[in-house]
């Protein structure tokens, strides 16, 4: 106990620095970097986005894929709208103050060409598994056939964390699923975790196309129903609107003094779990999004690349947001709870109702929570893909993924948070990395993106694209594109 105790702290220790300066300076270096290069692409085309992400929800995308880009998005969002939006700003608020706030939005807008940049490299270098049909793309891939067999072990190194990090992730969202079913109605929290398990493992046994169905049910619904329970907070509690952003910005240069049962916090604490929850919330960075999205059927991978724009903005600048409002306007983030019952707080006063505020968040948490623990476990079994583990050991992988569901829900894991800042920081300094690496590529694509609109002469297939750009390690490695066939 007391070994595992000492690597606990590890972690813990490991955390705490990383999501620090070493995350802000590299995300914020090849954020500018890429922006500049790209003529601040993400701001420039913001219009452009929004027209061809949620302006085309129901097109049926074209080229090879196995799902819509909507429902690709879907399934994406799914696994960043959840504990992250609710409990995670609530957190980074009581305990690094409303400064946080500033930080998650910081992180956000960097975020933006981040993610855009991994989404569209994972669908310039996906696959096509041969036996189950399924496009798979991501870290893994684009490390491996566009860098070659010298960065191999990097590939392997982040499937491995990552998996591993996917295993454990049902813990976390089950653990609030629990508390907050539990407060509201008073459910024993081994049912719940059984529940969420036994509901994980159908959805999840079901395949991509299992999984995309459902997140493109629920994902959709339970957005609009936060944000327009969240208005309503907001609406009640109009007068605080302009304290509550003042804050916001003064705290995140000065650190916040110590109030009510807030303890204070400096403005590295602000950074630092601004930083955390933002990038945790919104995932841009930590390379999980192409892992989703490379099953999109398009026939250019920019065109994918726009959804992760959108993705962050929705996440971040505005459900987060909403959260924070919340909580702010609320006036109780600074009387010592903290989480979900700090967010069930700010609604129940908005609401007049503690029972009806209980109610709510605990619905919002259940929906939103259980989807990110599908996609999450679903992510580890891209992983173990990529690392050459198929059929029976993925499915294995979903059994014990689920089984951490109730794991989660007893409350037997104390240092959840800790754990998942230690995988995604690991995930995040490589994946920040190859992007640097990589970069020329990407503009590559860009630039044919912006020739493509100009032109209206689109390939067949994204393949087609990324083979007449010569974006292969080998020109002629771009057959199995197609074909899936693996490179030796």
């Amino acid at each position: 106990m007391e070994f595992f105790g000492l690597i606990a702290k590890g972690m813990m220790a490991y955390a705490d620095f990383v999501w620090g300066w070493p995350l802000l300076i590299g995300t914020s270096f090849v954020a500018v970097f890429l922006s500049i290069r790209l003529g601040f692409f993400q701001f420039a085309f913001f219009g452009h986005v929004m027209k061809n992400t949620f302006g085309k929800i129901f097109d049926k995308g074209s080229g090879d894929g196995n799902i819509k880009p909507f429902k690709a998005a879907c399934t994406a969002l799914a696994s960043t709208l959840g504990v992250g939006n609710i409990a995670g700003v609530s957190v980074a608020i009581a305990t690094g103050g409303p400064g946080a706030v500033f930080w998650m939005w910081f992180i956000a807008m960097l975020g933006l060409i981040v993610k855009f940049s991994e989404v569209t490299l994972g669908l310039a270098y996906r696959e096509k598994d041969p036996v189950s049909g399924v496009w798979h793309g991501g870290f893994p891939w684009y490390v491996k056939n566009a860098l070659g067999k010298n960065w191999r072990w990097l590939s392997v190194l982040w499937a491995v964390v990552m998996a591993a990090g996917m295993m454990f992730a049902p813990s976390i969202q089950a653990a609030e699923i629990s508390n907050a079913v539990n407060t509201a109605f008073a459910i024993n929290p081994y049912v719940v975790g059984i529940t969420v398990a036994i509901l994980m493992a159908a959805v999840l046994l079901g395949g991509l196309k299992s999984i995309a169905n459902f997140a493109n049910l629920v994902v959709p619904f339970m957005a609009v129903i936060y944000i327009i329970g969240a208005i309503f907070v907001m609406i009640t509690n109009v007068s605080m609107i302009p304290a509550a952003f003042a804050m916001i910005f003064e705290d995140a240069f000065t650190g916040t003094a110590a109030t009510g049962g807030f303890a204070g916090s400096t403005v590295m604490l602000a950074v630092r779990w601004g930083l955390a929850r933002g990038i945790y919330s919104n995932e841009a960075g930590t390379g999980t999004a192409p892992l989703a999205h490379s099953s999109a059927s398009v026939n250019h991978p920019v065109k994918q690349g726009l959804w992760g724009i959108f993705e962050v903005f929705f996440d971040t600048i505005v459900v987060c947001t909403m959260t924070a409002m919340v909580v702010m306007t609320s006036g109780l983030w600074n009387t010592g709870i903290s989480g979900a019952a700090l967010t069930t707080a700010g609604f129940s006063s908005a609401f007049g109702s503690v029972a009806v505020g209980a109610v709510f968040i605990s619905v919002i948490i259940t929906f939103f929570a259980f989807t990110t623990c599908v996609v999450n476990v679903y992510y580890g079994g891209i992983c173990l893909n990529a690392l050459d583990f198929k059929g029976a050991p993925v499915k294995v992988f979903y059994v014990l993924a689920s089984v951490f569901g109730i794991v989660g829900a007893i409350g037997a894991l104390n240092t959840v948070w800790a754990t998942f800042d230690f995988f995604f920081g690991v995930c995040v300094l490589c994946n920040l990395v190859i992007i640097f690496v990589m970069r020329d590529k990407i503009v590559l694509l860009v630039r044919d993106y912006e020739e493509r609109l100009l032109t209206q002469s689109w390939d067949a297939t994204a393949a087609d694209a990324v083979e007449r750009l010569g974006l292969m390690e080998k020109p002629e490695d771009a057959s199995f594109l197609r074909e899936g066939i693996k490179i030796s």
